[in-house]
């Protein structure tokens, strides 16, 4: 991928201070929402520099920074809380097939793993149950017959 050098330029004082800002927070407090907003944005602002976004670099800039807007005024959260979020995924497992149900309400409460990413295509979340079947009581062999003593 050939980018222009201002764009690598870019990209990399981003990376930069991305790397800068990680190696700082190691030994700070936890981050305030305006520092966690600012942070997404950076990660974000280089996403839309790289020319990756879909949308495009300008509507991609733009939504990074409205998006950082919201969250420092704490609303990026769609007005739902916690609770709220949490109901409507438990609702969402009603109309899974029953016999997977209990496996989708483990992972609307967060349980299992998720891995990749939106941006990569898609999130595949997993949980594992383990079932123990009935003990199956194999019989011992019956001995062979001892052969008749000869005289």
């Amino acid at each position: 991928m050939n980018l222009p050098l201002s764009t690598l330029r870019q990209t990399l004082a981003v990376l930069a201070t991305t790397l800068l800002a990680a190696h700082a927070g190691a030994a700070t407090p936890p981050m305030t929402a305006a520092a966690a907003a600012d942070a997404a944005y950076q990660r974000e602002l280089a996403v839309c520099l790289q020319a990756e976004a879909p949308q495009g670099r300008a509507t991609c800039l733009k939504e990074a920074a409205a998006a950082q807007a919201e969250a420092r005024r704490g609303r990026l959260d769609n007005g739902e809380d916690a609770a709220t979020l949490r109901l409507n995924a438990e609702l969402r497992c009603k109309e899974v097939a029953a016999a997977d149900r209990e496996a989708c309400l483990r992972m609307a409460r967060g349980e299992g793993t998720a891995s990749g990413s939106v941006a990569g295509g898609g999130v595949l979340r997993s949980v594992v149950t383990t079932t123990v079947g009935p003990a199956v009581v194999v019989p011992a062999p019956t001995p062979a017959p001892m052969p008749a003593a000869t005289r």
